[in-house]
């Protein structure tokens, strides 16, 4: 690194860490004030999650919704670093890895993402397989091709939570175990996607009734087996034969932004001002699940890219004297995968569902993926296979 050439630091490659790093190295910088940027993270690969579910099902690969950063970041001047942080020296501003030297920072972006915890329920860490990494997708896969190479006539699946992800595992497994699949969500509210937009909720509703999808709610867990599930409504126990668990509720911020000296939330997360920088702390900036800005917004990729821009912006601006921007989130709509050939989308005064809606979320997913390059690839690839299964 060049004297005095300012460093910009950013822990996690989830959609804001990665879509600020892709940022800044698109900005225009005076070639006396070009900083370095490293991009830290344990894995070798980015996550498109809002297309792990094709993965399910074999319409996508995991090539096209996991690329590695190397690739990624190949025509930028980002740096790449694969490790594990160990911790934080704010005093020093210093982030620690392990089995790596420490590296100072000018600038500190933290990205980390969010995590699904595993409830202390009994059984619950035994038999339970969570839904949010590309190691989660592969086990599910090898579990159901395990399960459909069974003589078993009826594979019964309960998938916790009736969320988004929820709702969205449960269609792409129902349509991987074909007849054979015997699909319950249990969700311990009194609806499912309750956050959701009516059309949405709707189209999903009745993707579920189609699909013959059984919906518990406001119905808790008391325990699980290695094949039964203890579910509990109102004052009535039932004990139900189960061969799969899907874990897809709750969510936390990790050890590491726990152990962090900063301003938090009761939820454990980083408060931050308007210009997305952590409260009291004008280099640090945190975005996404790990960030509690002052409007109550979604844990959502889409709010996680806009994020990334205004905080690329507010450090170039930093850097070149110029004004911050304010954060401004516009929701653009949401959009649910109900199955191989059925999405929902709402938003923007546009009500889409069926076969319709399932190409314009794989259009507009496409669109979103993060470089050119790596577009260009999914699209040639899904050109010579059916869009439509």
């Amino acid at each position: 690194m060049q004297a005095n050439q300012t460093h910009i630091c950013i822990v996690g490659g989830g959609f804001g860490g990665l879509y600020s790093a892709l940022r800044l190295s698109r900005l225009p910088w005076l070639s006396q004030a070009l900083p370095k940027i490293t991009l830290i993270d344990q894995n070798d690969h980015f996550l498109f999650s809002p297309l792990l579910y094709e993965y399910i099902t074999g319409e996508l690969e995991s090539w096209e919704i996991a690329p590695s950063f190397t690739e990624l970041l190949s025509q930028t001047n980002v740096q790449f670093i694969q490790a594990q942080v160990r911790g934080f020296d704010l005093a020093t501003k210093q982030v620690n890895l392990c089995n790596e030297k420490p590296l100072d920072y000018d600038f500190l972006i933290l990205s980390t993402g969010g995590r699904t915890p595993i409830s202390s329920l009994p059984g619950v860490s035994e038999y339970a397989l969570p839904f949010r990494t590309l190691s989660n997708a592969q086990r599910l896969q090898a579990r159901l091709k395990d399960l459909l190479s069974s003589n078993l006539d009826k594979i019964r699946v309960a998938v916790i939570g009736g969320g988004y992800s929820g709702v969205e595992l449960a269609c792409k497994v129902a349509d991987r175990l074909g007849e054979r699949g015997r699909i319950r969500i249990i969700e311990r509210s009194d609806t499912i996607l309750g956050s959701s937009a009516q059309f949405n909720r709707q189209a999903a509703e009745r993707a579920l009734t189609k699909k013959s999808i059984y919906v518990d709610t406001s119905t808790s867990i008391e325990s699980l087996t290695s094949n039964t599930i203890t579910l509990i409504n109102r004052d009535q126990r039932d004990v139900l034969p189960v061969e799969l668990v899907l874990w897809t509720v709750g969510t936390d911020v990790g050890e590491m932004i726990s152990s962090l000296d900063l301003s938090k939330t009761e939820q454990g997360l980083l408060k931050v001002n308007e210009f997305l920088q952590v409260e009291q702390e004008k280099t640090i900036f945190a975005l996404g699940d790990i960030a509690s800005f002052r409007e109550n917004l979604p844990k959502t990729a889409q709010v996680a890219i806009q994020q990334a821009d205004f905080c690329a912006w507010n450090i170039w601006a930093t850097i070149n004297n110029k004004p911050l921007l304010p954060f401004r989130y516009m929701a653009l709509g949401e959009m649910l995968s109900l199955g191989e050939d059925e999405a929902t989308i709402s938003g923007l005064g546009i009500n889409l569902e069926g076969t319709l809606g399932y190409l314009i979320r794989r259009l507009v997913y496409l669109y979103r993926l993060p470089t050119l390059k790596h577009q260009m690839s999914v699209a040639l690839h899904q050109l010579t296979r059916p869009l439509l299964p």
